[in-house]
């Protein structure tokens, strides 16, 4: 597949070393919480005093990726994987409980991913063709036109909150079906960038959830 990277921003090194350490470390706390539901469990941060590591990040972030921009909060959550048996397939960011209850689809006005880890294959991928309900994965039934990326540390990906991603497997196919072996666990930080608040979705101070990340 060719790898043309026109439809992402990559910053490499993208947080100070001590504070990518210190999350590095807090997500290690986290271990096995939640990790069936690691793509339900999201929060929403609306730029207050940082509580929690991952707002420490956001909050660095923010005047690179909000400045002179409306963006009223980041919705963010952990994405843990094995590239042996990817359980994401190709999709859009939208407001899901919107979506779900007959509402129009509204996206984020930015989409980013900081990656934590290497690992083999388990690269996302970026296009601005749709889900296809007919392809493993809902995979685009056009894939010469894919954004690749593969995970390194500290590496951060930033693209338009509209387009269709995913993450392939770890031969950096698309996932169809669980892979032989063992693979090391793909570890990401998902940051949308929202000008409202999607619906529902709480802070993380109102949870009792991933306590380990706290400061």
């Amino acid at each position: 597949m060719p790898r043309v990277r026109t439809l992402v921003q990559l910053t490499e090194a993208a947080l100070p070393a001590p504070l990518f350490h210190r999350l590095l470390r807090r997500v290690s706390a986290v271990g096995q919480e939640r990790l069936r539901t690691t793509y339900q469990t999201t929060f929403w941060y609306d730029f207050g005093p940082p509580t929690n590591v991952v707002e420490q990040v956001v909050h660095t972030l923010r005047p690179t990726l909000a400045a002179r921009r409306r963006i009223a909060g980041v919705e963010w959550w952990l994405s843990r994987m094995s590239p042996n048996d990817v359980r994401v397939d190709f999709h859009q960011d939208l407001d899901e409980r919107l979506a779900r209850a007959g509402g129009p689809r509204v996206h984020p006005r930015i989409s980013s991913v900081l990656f934590l880890n290497r690992v083999r294959g388990g690269a996302l991928a970026v296009t601005r063709e749709l889900p296809c309900d007919d392809n493993p994965s809902l995979a685009p039934s056009r894939l010469d036109n894919l954004t690749l990326v593969a995970p390194r540390p500290n590496r951060l990906v930033v693209f338009d909150g509209t387009l269709t991603h995913g993450v392939l497997d770890a031969n950096n196919d698309i996932p169809d079906g669980r892979l032989p072996g063992t693979a090391r666990e793909r570890r990401t930080l998902v940051m949308n960038w929202w000008t409202a608040r999607p619906t529902d979705v709480p802070t993380w101070a109102s949870t009792r959830h991933y306590r380990a990340l706290a400061i």
